[in-house]
């Protein structure tokens, strides 16, 4: 071959060595970045803000802690449905309805100051029994006496309710 040849095949081969360099360097440029706050601990649930966005979501009680610190048992009682909190303002106005043990229950609720606080709760009036009862009545009563809010939108989210009396009521984003 003659020596003129050669010339431009390496001359080439070289061009393709640089242009492939170049590809895979936009390609490393276009990775995903990870951002620095990713790995950083949750947030503060009892952060003011968070609070304020919970109008249009609905909650299924996952645990219940007494004052003293003792977790209520609320799968023993049989519950088909667990108790429920749907914070709407389909209406126009925040309005709270859920199920409560045994009944289903609706009312008001306001957000400020990062606490969510309810109005008079209206339940319809089913008899299902002394302990579902009693559930629905302290359920019901610790929605209406929310001392402090919490909310962890971070996955999976959870919406923490405690009670003047020092109770804890967290639930867990309906549907997961």
């Amino acid at each position: 071959m003659p020596s003129s040849f050669i010339a431009p095949q390496r001359v080439a081969r070289r061009a393709l060595r640089l242009s492939l360099m170049f590809v895979a360097a936009a390609l490393a440029a276009c990775a995903m970045p990870t951002h620095p706050d990713s790995a950083a601990p949750p947030s503060d649930p009892f952060n003011p803000a968070a609070v304020q966005l919970l109008d249009d979501t609905s909650w299924t009680l996952a645990a219940w802690k007494t004052a003293d610190g003792r977790e209520r048992d609320i799968a023993t009682l049989g519950l088909d449905v667990r108790p429920t909190l749907v914070l709407s303002t389909a209406s126009g106005q925040r309005r709270a309805q859920g199920f409560a043990g045994c009944n289903r229950f609706s009312g008001t609720y306001t957000l400020k100051e990062g606490l969510l606080a309810f109005g008079p709760l209206v339940a319809t009036r089913m008899a299902c029994g002394n302990a579902h009862d009693a559930l629905e009545r302290a359920y019901l009563d610790a929605l209406t006496h929310a001392g402090k809010t919490g909310v962890q939108w971070r996955s999976p989210p959870q919406l923490q309710i405690v009670t003047a009396d020092g109770a804890t009521l967290t639930f867990q984003a309906a549907g997961r």
